[in-house]
């Protein structure tokens, strides 16, 4: 992982998210990009980026680039300026910077968004070119992972979220918990997300990830996600987005959203690649 990039709108959110991040920069050996976008509409929106809103916020980033960049072990803490859509420039700048992963703080359904990040989470997750956590403001994190639990679906898709959760798990040395959520009495079905599991399980003790295996009979997918990861302690929940809705495919659509706006605990969307 060489870039790590935070969504940023100067509430309190943002700060407890590049808190956060900070921990998988120093955990990782990278540095961070801060992004601020300015979604006002102006009609001199260049005049508005390059002039008021840098003189504004100048001192603002000062302090803070002051203040966390000695808790970075390795790299800089990097500013950025951008006019537009939150989401729509987050997605630009993440590819022009090549980000390997995006932070992004949500109040979660119930929260007064005043600032935009809570607003836009959801946006970022689905239009990000790169993984995405989310985290809400009232989240108490350990500066460690020692848990991730991981969804499993019928899908090809799903699989593609194991090498990048692998990875973090390795960096963190953390367990990863695969749970299969039956709501389906069909036997191909069942019988395809079990092999999806045998395959997963196979892959990660390749790599020595200690894995667990928890099997669940259930209607409600996206609470019984959330009932799982606090019933585990788990630090994170790794799902993946954008996938088409076929029987097999669970974590997509409402269950996703569910899942960034209700998790009380971070959530890891990754994305489906075309292919």
């Amino acid at each position: 992982m060489k870039e790590i990039l935070v969504a940023f709108d100067f509430s309190k959110n943002a700060l407890h998210t590049l808190e956060y991040a900070l921990m998988y920069a120093n955990q990782m050996g990278t540095g961070i990009h801060l992004v601020w976008v300015d979604n006002t509409s102006t009609p001199d929106q260049m005049m508005n980026i390059e002039q008021t809103l840098r003189i504004e916020t100048k001192k603002y980033f000062d302090d803070i680039v002051a203040k966390y960049q000695p808790k970075l072990k390795q790299g800089k803490i990097q500013i950025h300026l951008r006019k537009g859509k939150v989401y729509s420039e987050i997605e630009m700048l993440a590819k022009q910077i090549n980000a390997d992963i995006i932070f992004a703080g949500t109040h979660g359904v119930s929260g007064y968004e005043r600032f935009w990040i809570g607003s836009n989470a959801y946006r970022i997750v689905t239009s990000a070119p790169c993984p995405v956590i989310t985290l809400r403001a009232d989240y108490t994190f350990r500066n460690d992972i020692k848990r991730i639990l991981v969804p499993i679906d019928s899908s090809a898709e799903s699989r593609q979220k194991l090498p990048f959760t692998a990875a973090l798990a390795e960096a963190f040395q953390a367990e990863i918990h695969l749970i299969l959520l039956y709501n389906s009495s069909l036997s191909v079905i069942r019988n395809r997300m079990k092999s999806s599991a045998d395959e997963a399980l196979k892959c990660l003790k390749e790599k020595n990830i200690q894995t667990f295996i928890k099997e669940v009979e259930t209607e409600k997918i996206a609470q019984r996600i959330l009932d799982y990861s606090t019933e585990l302690d788990a630090d994170l929940i790794s799902i993946m987005t954008e996938q088409s809705n076929t029987a097999g495919n669970m974590f997509l659509g409402p269950y996703a959203q569910q899942l960034v706006n209700n998790s009380l605990i971070p959530v890891l969307s990754i994305q489906t690649i075309p292919g």
